[in-house]
């Protein structure tokens, strides 16, 4: 959140949140076990809120970690959630178990990403997919929306690009409206402007079964066409902000032919 964010003060910000959520003062009283005077107190800055109180409206808000931190900060109080580098010596067990995670995967794609969708680890599966792509958007730190939408990235092997790129635009406009980073904005522009290679902008949708559970991926490789189904999974109640902005998505094959493709190239 940015520091203009903060300076409006908690009241507003709590305000902020309630309506993003579409909760009236009263509802979200009778769910915080508060009043719907106290909560009108609260955000038009007439009542200061306890500590106890804003992580307790923070919570029935759904309020991202990260920004249940800048609520303590605008209510005079100490950050509740630490932010531990992944890094660290503490964060070694998680390190490790994601890193079994996504190996266990292979030879399906699967890869781990921050809230800016830094890529922090990948799988065999995924080297495998980024084979041809310009070497600048590999060089450190890659980012999983750049390497997918740039011209010289996955885009021109993206055999459905016009509904999968829709597909990564509307997740990341929620992304944004939920955690109001600038930089996560300035990603979505950027990757917004890129333009759609010549002969993508139709698609090739209608001339493939559709999959009516969730939209596939369809990419090439080697001149063979697979077929992905893309999962999230993200921790649940983190206690930490590095943790609660880890995600890790995998590509589970949507079709035997790809299943098959896959397993044929990894010994």
């Amino acid at each position: 959140m940015t520091t203009a964010a903060l300076d409006t003060g908690v009241g507003p910000m709590l305000r902020g949140w309630r309506e993003q959520r579409r909760i009236s003062q009263l509802e979200l009283a009778l769910r915080a076990d508060s009043s719907a005077r106290h909560i009108s107190f609260i955000e038009t800055g007439r009542s200061r809120p306890s500590e106890e109180m804003v992580l307790r409206l923070a919570e029935h808000l759904d309020v991202p970690v990260r920004e249940r931190n800048a609520l303590l900060l605008a209510a005079g109080y100490a950050p509740h959630y630490a932010q531990t580098p992944l890094d660290d010596p503490s964060m070694s067990s998680l390190r490790e178990g994601m890193e079994r995670l996504l190996q266990a995967y292979d030879p399906y794609p699967a890869l781990m990403v921050d809230a800016t969708y830094t890529v922090l680890a990948a799988n065999r599966g995924i080297e495998m997919l980024l084979e041809g792509v310009a070497g600048h958007l590999l060089a450190p730190p890659v980012n999983a929306m750049r390497l997918t939408l740039h011209p010289e990235g996955l885009a021109p092997r993206i055999r459905n690009l016009p509904q999968w790129r829709g597909h990564l635009l509307e997740q990341m406009e929620r992304q944004i409206a939920l955690l109001r980073s600038d930089t996560l904005r300035a990603l979505y522009e950027e990757v917004a402007a890129h333009p759609v290679p010549a002969g993508a902008e139709a698609g090739d949708a209608g001339a493939h079964p559709v999959f009516p559970f969730a939209l596939p991926l369809r990419i090439e490789h080697a001149g063979t066409v697979l077929s992905f189904i893309s999962t999230i999974a993200t921790f649940n109640t983190p206690m930490d902000v590095t943790v609660s902005e880890l995600a890790i998505e995998t590509f589970l094959p949507a079709d035997p032919e790809t299943a098959k493709y896959l397993q044929s190239l990894m010994p």
